[in-house]
């Protein structure tokens, strides 16, 4: 979760197929590393299950994560047991994130699960993660994952469970955060669509009677960062068009943060000023080595983000009530 004292925190996304990076990047300090994956998408990729198992035996103090895991595309009972003993292998270390997925609709076919569905599997699935969890006898009555008198156990370290981050874009995930998740992370998004979200998700929470203390605001960013900003922003828009199939050259400015140094830590710290609390940040430099930009954003960009005093009220410490 996010520091409860407010600190801005840093995690970096770590490819599932090559986790050597992910030690170098514990050594230099950063709070947080993730992994994503998919089952039948249209690029070659990692399952993100199997790449955080294998993130839990190369690190030994950061947190670790999925960002993100399409959680309707698996059996709760499942995905329960493989995160407890995983959080339980760490020492409590674990963070899920969660979202519904759709952008690949054979993914859905593939594990026969109905596209229609995912929303509703996904409200149904993190309650009862949460009661699996508990390791105690469970029978749960809902239409989608049906069960009678199981006990999952042993339970997770964390008490309750590892922290469920809910991951998207639009006003359901948003709402979804607000009445079921741990925290919130969106992708692609702008500063001032990050602000946005943060009041939508108080005043979801407000008309569900929610306190959102401890609540965690992450943001996905994609970055690159290079002394020729006009480079920087070309091979962000190829990576990143690449990996959703689309033109990002238009909209690389509003969907990531890419430039000089300077650039980087003016958005950086607009997206501090509109909530956000937990970077993880998603290289998209191309075919280039990602390590300059790692080094640049620890060495020369966060050290003066860290310096932009935090906005009050969207705090992760901030309460429905302010």
């Amino acid at each position: 979760m996010t520091d409860p004292a407010g600190r801005l925190e840093v995690g970096f996304v770590v490819g599932g197929a090559d986790l050597r990076r992910a030690a170098q990047l514990e050594d230099l300090g950063v709070d947080s590393l993730w992994v994503g994956g998919h089952i039948a998408s249209d690029n070659p990729s990692t399952e993100a299950m199997m790449s955080l198992a294998r993130l839990s035996a190369v690190t030994e103090r950061v947190r670790i994560g999925t960002s993100i895991l399409l959680l309707p595309l698996y059996p709760p009972a499942i995905i329960a047991k493989q995160v407890a003993d995983l959080d339980r292998a760490t020492g409590g270390r674990l963070v899920l994130g969660v979202g519904v997925g759709g952008e690949y609709p054979q993914e859905f076919r593939a594990c026969q699960v109905p596209i229609q569905e995912r929303g509703r599997r996904l409200d149904e699935a993190i309650p009862l993660l949460r009661r699996l969890w508990t390791a105690k006898e469970i029978s749960h009555d809902g239409p989608l994952y049906p069960m009678r008198d199981v006990t999952v156990h042993p339970s997770p370290a964390q008490a309750g469970g590892p922290p469920i981050v809910v991951a998207g874009r639009q006003e359901p995930a948003m709402r979804r955060a607000a009445r079921l998740g741990n925290g919130w992370m969106p992708y692609l998004y702008s500063p001032r669509r990050y602000a946005a979200s943060v009041r939508t998700i108080r005043a979801a929470a407000v008309e569900s009677g929610r306190n959102l203390t401890g609540f965690g605001w992450y943001a996905f960013v994609f970055v690159n960062i290079d002394s020729d900003g006009v480079r920087a922003r070309q091979n962000a828009a190829r990576t990143i068009g690449g990996t959703y199939n689309q033109d990002f050259q238009a909209m690389i400015d509003k969907v990531a943060a890419v430039g000089t140094p300077s650039e980087v830590t003016r958005k950086l710290q607009d997206f501090v000023a509109a909530g956000a609390r937990h970077f993880i940040f998603m290289p998209a430099t191309g075919t280039a080595d990602p390590g300059a930009v790692l080094h640049r954003l620890l060495d020369e960009v966060l050290p003066e983000v860290r310096t932009a005093p935090p906005l009050d009220g969207y705090g992760p410490g901030a309460s429905t009530a302010q």
